[in-house]
């Protein structure tokens, strides 16, 4: 009996412990960044998110990926990103449930839905993976920290195209309350100049340079005004999008008869138009590189024996990747300190709205996955004895919402006081939820 207190208490330790270290880190940065302090300014915040995003977490995935993966490897982890699509899908519906019942202000009734569904798949994971990792009594073995972040890696890429195309959509301003939110001060230009500090951290956090990429339509209900025509609505306010053909269909040797056979069905053109209007660019950022990278390198023999080994030719530059991929835990934790230094802004969505996103995504969403990630066990879609990749996945139902959502909100202009507020609130309660919730799972694992 004693024997088996003590093994439960070393497992809480174990759970609890890594995440205790995230928060001192967290805690550091608040203090570094607060208002009252300012030991360390904003600017310095925003040039370390910076260096993470553009060298730091480049360097970590394509080490670890890179070292990781093979071509079996790529087979056999299918299960990660569908697994992100089932966690998004259910979070989703969970958010248009939680919409229903909360009841938010109608213009905040979509980001309700994205707010809940979209989860954080990328930095934080990789720091509680670290965290985690970084005990040597860690129950996963030796090479626990190269494939927790290659697993975390592997799923990166399907969120990433899942934001800056579906997310980007969903959180263009809603037609019908284009006016109300434009009171509310969030579509508001912003000059965009390289000393403009002013911006908060939370937009900027894991999307540096976020400002520089607003285009015409970003801050406008650019689908709706497109399909407004379709629908027959009759609150279109703006001028219809110019849906003429470039180039010559109107010649006059023709006859409308060849020209109506001829000329681009409506519907497809619009489907065109908005299809050029999707960011689909901004999928090649620096960490998205560096996986596909990895992926490459890792999986065809020639490349990896040239990169990656104590007698590679490059282990030099590998190893120097490694000594900079050290650096991500420590400036992820310091980051988001430093963001919820900044507070809560004031925020129009309620506190019963609130309460209702925060609730499900931290604590009725992982349960949701246990259920899921259960179901797959048992019908062997996983890696035989591979606790980590298990882990890997459970994580990916219990984080708080993507901080990429607070950048997506600016860039489009909707809600994004509301982002702040519902991000800042998140990550304070997802200390205590993410607590439970390791310790469930490492006694689930224990029994696998």
């Amino acid at each position: 009996m004693g024997n088996e207190m003590r093994s439960q208490g070393e497992d809480i330790l174990s759970a609890v412990v890594p995440l205790m270290k995230l928060l001192c880190l967290s805690v550091i940065g608040l203090v570094l960044a607060h208002p009252r302090t300012q030991i360390v300014p904003r600017a310095t915040f925003r040039l370390l998110s910076k260096l993470v995003f553009a060298l730091f977490l480049p360097c970590l995935i394509f080490v670890h990926l890179g070292e990781s993966i093979t071509f079996k490897d790529f087979l056999q982890w299918w299960f990660i990103p569908v697994n992100v699509l089932i966690s998004t899908v259910i979070g989703c519906t969970l958010g248009y449930i939680v919409a229903l019942v909360c009841r938010p202000p109608p213009q905040f009734f979509r980001f309700t839905v994205i707010m809940t569904g979209f989860g954080n798949t990328g930095n934080l994971p990789i720091a509680i993976v670290g965290s985690v990792c970084h005990s040597p009594d860690n129950p996963f073995g030796p090479e626990c920290h190269r494939r927790g972040v290659a697993y975390v890696s592997f799923a990166q890429w399907v969120a990433v195209i899942l934001v800056y195309t579906l997310v980007y959509h969903m959180m263009e301003p809603p037609m019908e309350y284009y006016e109300i939110v434009s009171e509310g001060v969030e579509i508001q230009e912003e000059p965009v100049t390289s000393s403009n500090f002013s911006r908060p951290l939370l937009q900027e956090a894991e999307w540096p340079g976020m400002a520089e990429k607003e285009t015409e339509h970003s801050k406008r209900p650019f689908i709706a005004r497109v399909f407004a025509s379709i629908s027959g609505s009759s609150q279109n306010t703006f001028p219809d999008i110019d849906l003429t053909e470039e180039g010559g269909a109107t010649t006059s040797g023709n006859s409308p008869k060849s020209i109506h056979c001829l000329a681009e069905p409506r519907v497809v053109r619009r489907f065109r138009i908005v299809a050029e209007e999707t960011p689909i660019q901004h999928i090649l950022q620096p960490p998205t590189l560096a996986s596909l990278l990895a992926i490459i390198v890792g999986m065809v023999p020639i490349f990896r024996d040239f990169v990656f080994g104590s007698d590679a030719p490059l282990s030099v530059l590998t190893d120097s990747l490694e000594i900079l991929a050290g650096a991500v835990v420590p400036s992820v934790m310091l980051i988001l300190g430093g963001m919820l230094a900044e507070g809560p802004n004031d925020s129009a969505l309620g506190i019963r709205t609130t309460i209702g996103i925060t609730v499900t995504r931290l604590l009725v969403l992982p349960l949701m996955g246990i259920g899921v990630v259960a179901l797959a066990d048992k019908l062997n879609f996983f890696v035989k004895g591979d606790e980590m990749f298990r882990f890997v996945l459970l994580l990916q139902y219990s984080m708080p919402s993507a901080i990429l959502l607070g950048a997506i909100a600016s860039l489009r202009g909707y809600a994004v006081r509301e982002a702040s507020a519902l991000l800042f609130w998140q990550h304070i309660c997802a200390v205590f939820s993410l607590s439970v919730y390791v310790v469930i799972y490492f006694k689930l694992l224990s029994y696998v």
